[in-house]
């Protein structure tokens, strides 16, 4: 036997121990003093909630959402017994590092026990007998409180109906719901899942992030959400503020019209915009932009809204930015972000995006930086990633369509219908050259007639595509077209996925810049397989997007050179920049990936301008697309036998068409010239059927016919 003094005792154990297990010795420690305290370690506690905050006050929970307080009570614990401030003073004056206390001997790390003192200390300051209801939701998800200057991890107790509340926090989407009855459609069962979630947060008045991937259904579960809703207070509901880039509008305005036609909305955006209403119908939707909420900012932050949804969120990712200044002042008990990528490149992405949703709930940008930031990004920081995980976890919905638990039924091609804006320099174009169609019918033959309505369609859809198709320009590019716009923000967000896209175009031009402006914003040059490629061009760009893991993710075909004999199952994502007309055409290119060997799903994206000629096309094939596939035929000569009159019905531009005004739009002269001698060049040759029925007598006399082109 060997007796030790207290000091001697601790330096056995935390030195001479671990040597002799080096050496090889077995060494046995009560359990008490195991690892410095083992099963008796002194540790710091915080009780949240247990009591209502000030005299007479109901107590309050998490679901007021983050404003107001929550209780904290402090203590210390040895062990699982309540350690009185009285011994724990009388333990310190006795400045041992082993202490007999009720029998047993426990071990007192000195650098602990500072510590201890220090959040003793800082408990019986004023303002810690409360946290803010951010702060309690931080330290009640990741299990730890922290006093700032502390290190000491506080372990954490919750309580009451704080409890309750953060116990159906963490179970939101498990918590059954059903569709609202109002619903026109039905939802898959993560979509009603994604439901739950949002209910549940709104109704604990908080807020967070739907990040599903891209064509997964967030813009209907915010609808279900809404008719939810709508459903349970018919007669009262404030406006719901959502609020979306540009180019999204039609699509939202037609979504809401489809799976959810009773509830009201109202679009405030364009250069002619009236003053926004003081009165809304009960639940009514309030639809507009980033660009007008940032130049409206005052009168839109003075307003109370029921709820404010964002759209594509990654919009407000620089926390700086004057946008998202204006979209961080917006006042609401739930506010919701939408995006499929909450995280493009920096985790202050993610802070700026919930610094809207739950305002202060990460605290402000330079402790963010400091505490999650800097030591994940730069440091690899594992604790500090698993407490952000803990802390936001709740508040991010991330569903992808590969994951096998969220869709059974893989492979599964979705099509959905992107409604794009013309652009001001579109719109003058588009109404120019309708206004130049009575001319050119005035006097025409019936055979000429033909050919010149053909010329006129292929005109229209090249100024849907870009001015500079039309007006046979080599650029700009950027800011000219919307559908093009639209175009490039989901390929990035398709590349940010790490998933692979086709792209088809029926004219070889446009294809051509496609190739030029993909190459300026993404960085590197998608593959064109067109009518021009040879057979061994046409195998080799097949192989590397199929088999070539560095390769291009993107690929651009032209719709009838590609629309066949490929098999491209690589790609997820299809885009029709441009339609063709019979649908029986594009599900054939379509089918180019969506084929024996996808085991992924296909999302296929069919863009379209809204207001001309392209949307009412559109509408005509949906309400007949039995009779389209029989009727229409190949290509667009059925479009010629319409008389005059239905014709400039069709092709006229909608009087209230959506514009995107100067300032969201393309900031060039608004008065472009008409090209009165533009001729429908630029299809690939393998498409020559649209021009080619044109009669010689109609064409010019200098009509000469290249590779690839018709002019």
């Amino acid at each position: 036997d060997l007796k030790l003094l207290p000091s001697e005792a601790w330096q056995f154990l935390t030195k001479g121990a671990a040597q002799l297990k080096e050496a090889g010795f077995l060494v046995h420690i009560p359990e008490a003093l195991a690892e410095f305290g083992g099963a008796r370690r002194l540790r710091a506690k915080v009780r949240l909630g247990a009591r209502p905050v000030g005299e007479g006050e109901v107590a309050k929970t998490v679901q007021a959402g983050l404003d107001g307080a929550v209780s904290a009570d402090w203590s210390l614990m040895l062990g699982d017994d309540k350690l009185e401030l009285e011994d724990f003073a009388q333990m310190v004056s006795l400045k041992h590092p082993l202490v007999a206390w009720k029998g047993k001997w426990v071990a007192l790390d000195p650098d602990t026990m500072k510590q201890i003192t220090a959040v003793i200390q800082a408990s019986r300051g004023a303002g810690f007998e409360s946290m803010s209801r951010g702060e309690a939701l931080a330290a009640a998800l990741t299990g730890t409180a922290r006093i700032p200057g502390v290190s000491e991890a506080i372990e954490v107790e919750v309580a009451g109906d704080f409890g309750a509340a953060l116990a159906e926090l963490k179970n939101l989407p498990d918590k059954p719901i059903t569709q609202p009855a109002s619903f026109r459609g039905e939802l898959r069962p993560y979509q009603l899942r994604g439901l739950a979630w949002l209910d549940g947060l709104t109704r604990l008045g908080l807020g967070g992030i739907l990040a599903d991937d891209m064509g997964l259904g967030k813009t209907i579960e915010v609808l279900a959400l809404l008719l939810h809703r709508q459903n349970q207070s018919p007669q009262f509901g404030p406006p719901t503020l959502l609020v979306c880039p540009t180019s999204l509008l039609g699509n939202w305005e037609r979504e809401i019209a489809k799976f959810a036609p009773s509830i009201p909305f109202f679009v405030h955006h364009g250069n002619n915009r009236d003053v926004l209403p003081q009165h809304f119908r009960p639940h009514t939707i309030i639809l507009t932009t980033y660009g007008v909420i940032r130049r409206e900012e005052e009168i839109f932050g003075a307003r109370a809204w029921g709820m404010v949804v964002v759209d594509e969120a990654q919009a407000i990712k620089n926390a700086g930015s004057a946008q998202a200044k204006a979209v961080r002042k917006l006042k609401a008990p739930c506010k919701m972000a939408l995006t499929g990528t909450p995280i493009e490149n920096r985790l202050l992405e993610l802070w700026s995006i919930l610094a809207f949703a739950l305002p202060g709930y990460l605290g402000n940008e330079p402790s963010f930086r400091e505490r999650f930031a800097t030591p994940i990004e730069k440091y690899r920081d594992p604790d500090a990633a698993t407490e952000l995980r803990q802390r936001v976890g709740p508040f991010i919905l991330r569903r992808l369509k590969t994951d096998r638990n969220i869709i059974q039924d893989l492979p599964e091609k979705n099509e959905m219908k992107v409604y794009t804006q013309l652009t001001k320099e579109q719109a003058v174009l588009y109404q120019a050259r309708v206004e130049q169609m009575d001319k050119d019918l005035a006097a025409a033959t019936s055979i000429e007639r033909r050919g010149r309505i053909l010329a006129l369609l292929t005109h229209l859809k090249q100024i849907c595509n870009h001015p500079s198709q039309f007006l046979k320009q080599q650029g700009p590019y950027k800011s000219r077209s919307g559908k093009l716009e639209r175009l490039t923000d989901m390929l990035e967000e398709v590349l940010e996925s790490g998933e692979k896209a086709l792209i088809f175009t029926q004219f070889k031009e446009m294809g051509d810049r496609l190739q030029i402006h993909l190459d300026e914003v993404l960085g590197f040059e998608p593959p064109f397989l067109h009518g021009g490629s040879t057979r061994e061009q046409r195998d080799e760009m097949v192989r590397v997007f199929q088999e070539d893991e560095d390769g291009p993710r993107v690929m651009l075909l032209s719709l009838k050179a590609g629309g066949v004999g490929l098999n491209l199952t690589a790609a997820t994502h299809v885009f029709h920049f441009d339609r063709w007309w019979n649908p029986a055409v594009e599900d054939q290119a379509t089918d180019r990936t969506y084929r024996i060997g996808q085991t992924r799903n296909v999302q296929v994206h069919k863009l379209i301008t809204m207001g001309t000629l392209e949307e009412k096309i559109d509408a005509m094939l949906e309400s007949k697309r039995d009779l389209a596939d029989r009727v229409v035929g190949t290509g667009e000569g059925w479009l010629t036998e319409l008389d005059d009159d239905a014709l400039r019905r069709l092709v006229s531009l909608e009087p209230d068409a959506d514009i995107m005004s100067d300032e969201e739009g393309n900031g060039l002269p608004s008065a472009a010239p008409l090209p009165m001698a533009a001729d429908p060049d630029g299809m690939d040759e393998e498409e020559e059927e649209t021009v080619a029925v044109v009669p010689k007598a109609v064409r010019k006399p200098r009509t000469v016919k290249r590779k690839g082109v018709i002019s």
